[in-house]
């Protein structure tokens, strides 16, 4: 039997807009079967397992939960996805990542506010505007605050999430993948970013199943 191989699933892993093409013609429920699938027969032939943190588990079977996913699907999960919580207490993770962490935290603040005092100013200006042409306040607000909103929610997500690392289970992902040696499978740009820099063997949802199933097909 091959040398065990451990890989630390983000939910990405499963609900990859490419992966779903690739797998699952577009659906999302038959994706992840195949992909359980695929997990299932990897760890029996190849002594190969798939992890997730606790609180990666729940944020996918929450995700799946509102796609109505069938019990048998979720049996599948709960039998082939190993759950393990990282130890965050002896994990070792070099001082330098956490400098690089804050030091990028601090410049996305930063364009965050700097967003922000442009959307402000846009919006003011082009209500001034309208106001001065007798425009009723009601239109003022579809027509300029509403869309002054919905730009600057986009344009501050963009900035302050896009390539870092923003929630609970990303972070746990990436602890465990440390912890284990294992390999990490997501779709985010995030966790992709600070996988690397960890030293962390990455791979995409969307080349993760294609591996396993080049694998398997020298073992079946």
């Amino acid at each position: 039997m091959p040398a065990k191989q451990r890989f630390v699933l983000d939910t990405t892993a499963f609900t990859d807009n490419q992966m779903r093409d690739d797998l699952g013609d577009g659906e999302l429920l038959k994706t992840v079967d195949v992909m359980l699938d695929y997990i299932a027969r990897s760890r029996i032939m190849l002594n190969m397992s798939c992890h997730m943190p606790p609180i990666t588990y729940k944020e996918f079977s929450d995700y799946m939960a509102r796609y109505e996913c069938p019990d048998e699907i979720m049996i599948k999960a709960e039998t082939w996805i190993v759950k393990k919580s990282p130890n965050r207490y002896d994990t070792k993770i070099p001082s330098e990542i956490f400098y690089e962490y804050v030091h990028d935290m601090r410049e996305r603040m930063n364009k965050g506010m700097r967003i922000s005092e442009s959307a402000v100013w846009e919006a003011a200006v082009e209500s001034m505007v309208m106001a001065s042409r007798g425009q009723k306040k009601t239109d003022i607000e579809v027509k300029i605050i509403g869309k002054a909103i919905k730009d600057f929610r986009k344009k501050y997500r963009a900035a302050l999430r896009k390539g870092t690392l923003d929630s609970a289970p990303d972070l746990d992902v990436l602890l465990l993948a440390k912890e284990l040696g294992a390999g990490v499978v997501a779709a985010d740009e995030g966790i992709k970013i600070w996988a690397e820099r960890l030293g962390l063997r990455f791979l995409s949802a969307k080349s993760f199943p294609k591996m396993l199933k080049e694998y398997l097909k020298f073992y079946e």
